[in-house]
């Protein structure tokens, strides 16, 4: 029995070292097979282009080129740039879009006056923040209406029809923007931001915006910004007037019956929305809201 173990397992050992190297010289042999194939078919590839684009010995070897080969071209004699490198700017400036949208036009005082207005009210999620983003969002392109319809007239269709470029473009888009900002700017605002970027404002009218062109966009935009928060929480502070008097007068009552355990927002809240229905709140809000602009 033994025996027969032994005779086994040296037949099972031989049986599999054979295996071993044929599937190696199999493996082998396909791999040179696939390498000598490759080779070919690489050499026929390139002597294929060689016949097709016969090399130019005026271009630049890639090898000898600082850039690796890699150079951007201009798409005509006059210097306008190639239709990829202008899809991906505009891609570019698509992703800043909401940045864009936010700062440099009437978005940021609409959406803090309706979260004052909501958070007075005492509505946590009503309206939610969609509804509020939304309404802002059309009340702002309501209220810029005549800046974009500048812009698309000055610049967008001049640049469309390769009138003007892209330099001249980006100075014509400034002009209505800064108008718009310096109309709605507190100069003590623009005055600090200059200060701090020490700007020389000698022979600088801030009542006449023609005067405040040299500022640049860097020193403009932040000055719009604090000031639109600014007017913003002045409005917030308005409107929260009236609902205060409600919870001190629910607060009042309450405290008078020794009903303490009872929270007053829980009784000021129904009130506090029918003043607003019976006041007409959102006509009012948001009327007086867009006249702050015009």
């Amino acid at each position: 029995m033994k025996k027969l173990k032994k005779v086994y397992c040296s037949i099972s050992l031989a049986f599999g070292t054979v295996t071993l190297l044929l599937a190696i010289f199999l493996c082998f042999g396909q791999s040179a097979y696939a390498t000598g194939a490759n080779d070919q078919l690489t050499n026929d590839t390139v002597q294929d282009t060689r016949e097709l684009n016969p090399p130019n010995t005026e271009r630049a070897d890639a090898r000898g080129d600082r850039t690796n080969g890699i150079s951007f071209m201009w798409n005509n004699e006059e210097g306008d740039l190639s239709g990829n490198i202008k899809t991906l700017l505009v891609l570019t400036v698509i992703s800043l879009a909401p940045s864009i949208l936010i700062m440099l036009t009437s978005f940021t005082r609409i959406i803090v006056v309706l979260h004052f207005v909501r958070t007075a009210v005492g509505t946590q999620t009503v309206p939610p923040n969609q509804v509020l983003v939304g309404l802002a969002l059309f009340l702002t392109l309501f209220i810029m209406n005549p800046v974009f319809a500048e812009l698309n007239e000055t610049v967008v269709q001049p640049l469309d029809a390769n009138e003007i470029s892209q330099e001249e473009a980006l100075e014509r888009a400034e002009q209505p923007i800064r108008r718009f900002m310096y109309k709605e700017m507190q100069r003590k605002d623009l005055k600090l931001f200059c200060d701090i970027a020490d700007i020389d404002m000698t022979g600088m009218d801030l009542s006449e915006p023609e005067t405040l062109d040299p500022i640049p966009m860097n020193v403009v935009i932040p000055s719009f910004i604090v000031s639109e928060l600014r007017t913003a929480f002045i409005i917030g502070f308005l409107i929260y007037i009236p609902f205060i008097v409600i919870d001190m007068v629910v607060a009042s009552v309450l405290m008078s019956m020794g009903m303490m355990m009872l929270p007053p927002t829980t009784i000021s809240m129904p009130f506090k929305i029918l003043l607003f229905v019976l006041a007409d709140g959102w006509d009012l809000v948001i009327g007086n809201l867009v006249k702050t602009f015009y």
